[in-house]
């Protein structure tokens, strides 16, 4: 049932709920302007490009692969506990990170990076649904989503930042006293909550959940890298993966105690919800993706101007955010949902007119109105999830979200950037002649190749490679906005059709409650 009495210091709660999540979200975004400096043998550690997908790529596994089971554990032992495990493992991650003496040292940490995410994802939604009543819950899932904003905006500029004064391994240290900082808070303020009656454990459903998940997320990260949809490697372990995931279903519809309750996904205000924000991540992920290396490599900007150029998108989520949840009650999750699609979905196919001499104020309006969109979607988007569900199951909701969100964020990255990549190739291979035989396919591979193998050939022959690689990078950039904002149609599409009209109250659970300790008592 839905809790009666607020928990007092619900909003300093969410201040620490806020920090914890901001430390996880932060790290995703703060790295992109490493990768560089990582690879550089005299900087950093000398990462080859594939040593440098899988620093990226092993957090993504691990994070995607348990976010479910560590939402439902937190269910069962404690949000509290889960989210304090979390955090230490995240932050002894960090450290390792940051002092990593190989490639393969920072790829092993980054793993422990994720296992520490996961916990921690899933509880800040999950405690928020526990501390907040109903009338104040969608204010407090739109600050939640501000702050997921601000990190994806803020990242950036800070890594360029540290990237300025210290050493590589600061973008990793730096996560240190802020995960000190939320454990000595998260003691002192935050309430114990847990599902009072969990009921009989899941294993075969969360062992499921973790094979189809870690499958399907393995897959989509090797089409990404292979720039193919066709090699074995990549549709084996997609295709093993959906099967597993389809079995979890079937499996999860027919036990009377299951992990997750399949059949809560009939409720539009879940299924339409989770499609939404899979759609518009993928599209996002895919656009952060190029728009990275159109500021450093085709623009020539250092890592802190092109991550201070992010921040419109920040700061039009911080401001909609906590707007949004007045909007939807005013006019509704269909109509405030379809209006954020459609700003973002404009901003994502005005990134097929850009070029390299584009004035950089069209590029920021853009940023601040695919911001404002995303936030106008994301907020109603979530608190209809977690009104969809039964209180006493808020972890294992939001994982669904977080999941959801994880996956089409790496689908998205994988698809898109195999666009870029295969119109890059196509586009440098006639003008590489330049480029000894044997090191012309890994030239063609990025623009960032590319660059390096003029640099290396020097002399006029060399500058004559770079126009071509803009040119190319251009065009395959311009063909991924466009296939971004098709998603993003879509997904209204989507959005116009199923969303319902209207708030409907929270889903209940009738005769169940917090355990002792959840809202109103420590």
């Amino acid at each position: 049932m839905e809790p009666t009495t607020p928990y007092p210091r619900r909003w300093a709660v969410l201040g620490v709920l806020v920090i914890a999540l901001l430390v996880v979200v932060l790290d995703n975004t703060i790295l992109n302007v490493a990768l560089r400096v990582i690879s550089d043998p005299r900087q950093g550690l000398g990462a080859s490009q594939g040593e440098l997908a899988w620093a990226i790529n092993s957090y993504t596994l691990v994070f995607a692969g348990l976010l479910f089971t560590c939402g439902v554990v937190g269910d069962r032992v404690g949000r509290r506990r889960m989210l304090l495990g979390g955090l230490l493992v995240f932050g002894l991650g960090s450290l390792a990170s940051a002092y990593a003496q190989a490639p393969e040292h920072l790829i092993a940490a980054r793993a422990v990076m994720g296992l520490g995410g996961a916990a921690v994802m899933p509880q800040t939604l999950s405690i928020i649904t526990s501390v907040f009543g109903p009338e104040e819950r969608p204010r407090a899932i739109g600050v939640w989503a501000g702050a997921v904003g601000l990190a994806l905006g803020i990242g950036p500029p800070l890594g360029g930042l540290l990237l300025e004064h210290f050493w590589w391994g600061s973008v990793f240290l730096i996560n240190v006293p802020i995960v000190a900082v939320a454990v000595v808070l998260l003691l002192w303020l935050v309430p114990e909550s847990r599902n009072a009656r969990p009921g009989r454990l899941d294993p075969v459903g969360v062992l499921l959940s973790i094979a189809g998940l870690v499958l399907l997320v393995y897959g989509i990260i090797g089409a990404g890298e292979r720039g193919s949809a066709t090699d074995p490697a990549v549709f084996v372990p997609v295709l093993a993966g959906a099967a597993v995931l389809a079995a979890f279903v079937v499996w999860e519809a027919r036990i009377d105690h299951p992990a997750l309750d399949v059949r809560l996904f009939r409720d539009p205000r879940l299924s339409v919800a989770v499609v939404a924000v899979m759609m518009m991540f993928f599209a996002l992920a895919g656009v952060l993706f190029f728009i990275t290396f159109y500021w450093q490599s085709v623009r020539e900007f250092s890592p802190l101007h092109a991550g201070l150029l992010v921040l419109p998108v920040a700061a039009a989520q911080m401001i909609m955010s906590p707007l949004s949840p007045h909007l939807v009650a005013r006019f509704g999750p269909r109509a405030v949902g379809a209006a954020g699609v459609l700003l973002a979905s404009s901003a994502l196919g005005s990134y097929a007119l850009l070029d390299a001499h584009t004035p950089v104020w069209h590029v920021e309006v853009a940023f601040f109105v695919q911001g404002s969109g995303m936030a106008l979607v994301m907020t109603p988007a979530t608190a209809s999830i977690m009104a969809a569900v039964p209180p006493q199951n808020a972890g294992a909701a939001s994982a669904v979200q977080n999941t959801a969100r994880q996956v089409a964020t790496a689908l998205g990255v994988a698809v898109l950037g195999a666009l870029v990549s295969g119109v890059y190739r196509d586009g440098v291979t006639p003008h590489l002649g330049a480029v000894p035989e044997d090191r012309r396919t890994a030239a063609g591979e990025s623009i960032e190749a590319t660059l390096a193998a003029a640099a290396r050939v020097g002399g006029p022959e060399g500058r004559a490679l770079v126009g071509p690689a803009k040119e190319a990078f251009l065009s395959g950039m311009h063909l991924a906005a466009v296939c971004a904002m098709g998603t993003g149609l879509l997904c209204l599409v989507v959005v116009l059709l199923w969303m319902p009209r209207r708030t409907a109250p929270p889903r209940g659970a009738r005769g169940e409650r917090e355990a002792p300790g959840g809202p109103g008592g420590r």
